[in-house]
């Protein structure tokens, strides 16, 4: 698969995922941009804005299994995982696999578990295993992650640590529809049967491999590697930001400026890639000043702040 090739999948997958879900199309993209650059989404939004049926649409148009995770305090890493149960008949222990062996898991209000629960997930996002009693299993591929957490109702609630909150590609929201997409929401409705609407695959599960690897052939202009090594030390030096942008962070800008280049069908990265990735990928990274969040600056406004100050390299 080329990357015009690739450009045109993402155009279908994206109009897929639009004729069940009213957002907005930016929204899309950055989910898909997870997807295709190896990485895993956390949404935060208010109930009913349909991010479970985004996760679900997404893994129906990629033509991958799909697992949802109700994250509960009650929840034990084993419930993730899968544990080890006795078979009368062979007389042994036998691994039963847990929900979080699927292509695209929705980890549904992932902060309502306690950390250690939270953690399970860690190893399955970062190295693609989970290592039950000793013993390790792969899960399949590909792997896609979709968390969503509620923004409103915290209580409690376990407030996702940094450093799982840097494991995620990519943080965005879905939002409240406008007056002619709330319309088009009802005039749906009533066009089913159905209470949920449905997609079409578009890919299957050796196709959604190759798409991932096509932002690898993507080239990266040394002035532009530059660009984003400065817009994260930008951040760190930002007097609004205790913590700033890690090296792992810059290096999943690096990865998400290649897979926007791959669904706009180009064989090079633009400036324009990496301002299009830069929100949705370094906002969630920063971890603000106390006077900072006592002011209640948006940490968006700080990496827009850190766009508009680091000059734009011409490519």
């Amino acid at each position: 698969m080329d990357a015009t090739e690739a450009s045109e999948v993402s155009t279908q997958i994206l109009d897929e995922i639009g004729s069940a879900v009213i957002a907005d199309r930016g929204f899309f993209e950055t989910v898909l941009l997870g997807v295709v650059a190896n990485g895993h989404v956390l949404l935060e939004d208010v109930p009913g804005t349909g991010k479970t049926l985004t996760a679900r649409s997404v893994a129906t148009a990629l033509g991958l299994s799909f697992s949802r995770i109700q994250f509960t305090p009650d929840l034990l890493p084993a419930d993730i995982t899968g544990t080890h149960i006795f078979n009368e008949e062979s007389r042994s222990f036998e691994f039963t696999e847990g929900p979080v062996f699927a292509n695209v898991v929705l980890a549904d209000e992932i902060n309502r578990a306690p950390p250690k629960t939270q953690s399970a997930l860690l190893e399955a996002m970062e190295e693609g295993q989970v290592t039950v009693d000793g013993d390790t299993y792969h899960l399949p591929e590909p792997f896609f992650v979709i968390a969503t957490q509620n923004p409103v109702d915290m209580e409690g609630t376990f407030e996702l640590p940094e450093a799982q909150v840097d494991r995620f590609l990519a943080k965005t929201s879905l939002g409240y529809p406008d007056d002619e997409g709330e319309v088009e929401l009802l005039r749906r409705r009533a066009g089913r049967t159905t209470q949920s609407p449905t997609v079409e695959p578009v890919l299957d599960a050796a196709s959604v491999e190759e798409l991932r690897a096509v932002p690898e052939s993507v080239t990266v202009d040394d002035d532009l590697l530059r660009y984003m090594a400065d817009l994260a030390r930008a951040t760190r030096d930002d007097y609004r930001v205790d913590v700033g942008v890690s090296p792992r962070g810059t290096q999943r800008l690096f990865e998400a400026a290649r897979a926007m280049a791959t669904i706009a069908g180009r064989e090079y990265v633009a400036p324009d890639d990496v301002k299009r990735v830069a929100q949705p990928v370094l906002a969630h990274r920063l971890v603000l000043t106390p006077d900072a969040r006592v002011e209640q600056v948006d940490k968006k406004t700080v990496v827009q702040s850190v766009l508009d100050e680091v000059p734009v390299p011409t490519v």
